[in-house]
């Protein structure tokens, strides 16, 4: 029983690094179509939210399939858990990467509309957070993921800054209201995947210690 635990966690372990990495690209291309127009971007986004869609469904059932034949107990059904609700994030993830580069189809339509400088950083912080936590879930490294935590803080305090901006832009010229809240749209996305990185850390200090420190 524990060799075909261990083969099938293995398997398991392949899968959620897999949908890490389309995720992650996900992420890049949907910033890179907001802030250079690069719209052929969009439509690669959309269609790995297919490929995303497959895996989550696939990752979920086996997930459900380890329960039942291997009753699994401690750290093996904590890793069971976790990769449940990282895995859920991971899609959530995905489907905000759409949401960004459909509002970049919108920002485009308007080709004078300047993207607020603060957007590269935002996108920088995001990314990072996203890859910081899954190397902390991967590496069971509860420092590192303690510190994607902390680092939410930046973002917000970006996302705080950009919408300022955006409200300076749209109360002096009307023209970019449009293009401005498709920006805004936009930012608000990236500030929630963010929060989802937090997610992925925090779960990934349940897997190692079995502590819950979600709401504190």
């Amino acid at each position: 029983m524990t060799k075909h635990l261990d083969r099938d966690m293995d398997r398991l372990h392949r899968d959620i690094l897999s949908l890490c990495t389309i995720v992650e690209d996900m992420i890049g291309m949907a910033a890179m179509a907001l802030r250079d127009g690069r719209l052929e971007l969009c439509d690669q986004v959309t269609a790995e939210d297919d490929t995303v869609d497959r895996y989550e469904v696939a990752i979920e059932e086996e997930c459900l399939k380890m329960l039942a034949l291997h009753h699994p107990v401690a750290m093996d059904l904590r890793r069971i858990a976790t990769v449940v609700k990282v895995n859920n994030d991971l899609e959530r993830i995905a489907d905000l990467a759409v949401n960004i580069a459909d509002r970049a189809r919108g920002v485009r339509e308007y080709p004078e509309f300047p993207i607020p400088k603060g957007v590269e950083p935002m996108v920088a912080h995001v990314r990072s957070m996203v890859r910081g936590a899954l190397d902390a879930f991967v590496h069971l490294d509860t420092a590192a993921a303690r510190e994607v935590i902390q680092r939410d803080n930046i973002v917000d305090e970006l996302n705080e800054h950009l919408i300022e901006l955006l409200q300076q832009t749209m109360q002096a010229k009307s023209a970019f209201v449009i293009p401005a809240l498709h920006c805004f749209s936009a930012i608000r996305h990236l500030a929630r995947i963010g929060d989802h990185a937090t997610n992925i850390a925090e779960d990934a200090i349940y897997l190692v210690d079995g502590e819950i420190i979600r709401h504190r």
